[in-house]
């Protein structure tokens, strides 16, 4: 438990500044950005005086540093600036995130039930029928590109004129689990299978090397010969210290997801991030570009502390050293 503690503790205090260095990052490319926040405000038709006093009064004319510390004090306080269109950036994002978040971990969810199913059977049956036609779909789901999959599923499943499916094959309308959950299980189910099946071809490879290592251990056949039954053996200790390796690729997997939800999103007429992003590229809306990518970084930094959080409660040896 010390040790899950002092791991929390060193997470909090290197937070803040991965997040710092983030921010830099992000602020210090935008500024090379060609867009002139100026003229996106006040529209081609202004005059050279009225952009200068824009600038000016802006503190757009300051140097970088003294622009970046201005706009860590705003962050701060919870305003990411104002986009081209006159609405506060911090606001577009607040009704945008949730929407990637469901995405994101819908499609988590999926991946990880279907990797751990596939990858216990591979592992368990190694070297026939079954193990060779996982190993098949493995490698065909993890060479498979999900925005050309989600295109497939529109096709196969969506509601197009002349298809079969069921499932919208455009998304007109978010609503909330609470609200409908039966539109919105309609409306998530094509994005998130899309989003998925790649990252459940990667994990279920993951799975199934690392119970195959754990098989072959000696406490496992010792079990087994002491007259435990194996399917006791496998899934109560096999199972569990063969996560240990998947959690920790997990982590890298969520960023995937986030970043493929984006392009997800604009296939399905998502409003959500993807969209978002979309759009502040489109009008070279900088604050709103810049907003966009920095939750989207200093979401990937928090979810990858909680993986690590989760990889010490998963392996016993850690929390005892």
């Amino acid at each position: 438990m010390s040790n899950l503690i002092r791991l929390i503790g060193r997470r909090l205090v290197a937070l803040p500044i991965m997040v710092l260095g983030v921010t830099f990052l992000v602020f210090f490319i935008m500024s090379f950005s060609p867009a002139d926040p100026a003229r996106l405000a006040l529209g081609e038709a202004a005059s050279p005086e009225a952009l200068e006093a824009y600038r000016e009064s802006n503190g757009l004319n300051d140097p970088l540093l003294v622009r970046y510390g201005r706009f860590l004090t705003n962050m701060v306080q919870g305003d990411l600036g104002t986009s081209s269109g006159g609405v506060p950036v911090t606001e577009m994002i607040a009704r945008a995130f949730p929407i990637t978040l469901q995405l994101t971990f819908a499609g988590l969810i999926l991946a990880v039930i279907v990797a751990l199913i596939f990858g216990v059977i591979a592992a368990i049956y190694r070297d026939k029928w079954a193990d060779q036609l996982i190993r098949v779909f493995s490698i065909a789901a993890l060479a498979t590109p999900s925005f050309w999959l989600a295109i497939l599923l529109i096709q196969w499943l969506g509601t197009i004129p002349g298809g079969w499916g069921m499932f919208p094959a455009i998304v007109g309308r978010w609503v909330s689990f609470f609200d409908d959950p039966q539109t919105w299980s309609n409306n998530i189910f094509l994005p998130a299978l899309a989003l998925a099946v790649p990252v459940a071809g990667s994990l279920t490879r993951v799975v199934r090397t690392s119970m195959v290592e754990e098989l072959d251990k000696d406490y496992v056949r010792t079990a087994i010969g002491a007259g435990i039954p194996r399917g006791t053996v496998i899934s109560r200790n096999v199972l569990r210290n063969a996560l240990i390796t998947p959690i920790t690729v997990l982590g890298l997997r969520v960023g995937y997801l986030m970043g493929g939800a984006a392009v997800i999103e604009i296939i399905f007429n998502i409003k959500a991030m993807g969209q978002l992003i979309l759009d502040g590229v489109v009008r070279n809306d900088v604050f709103l570009v810049q907003g966009v990518t920095l939750v989207v970084a200093v979401a990937f930094i928090l979810i990858n502390i909680v993986v690590d959080i989760l990889y010490v409660l998963v392996n016993p040896r850690i929390r005892s050293i």
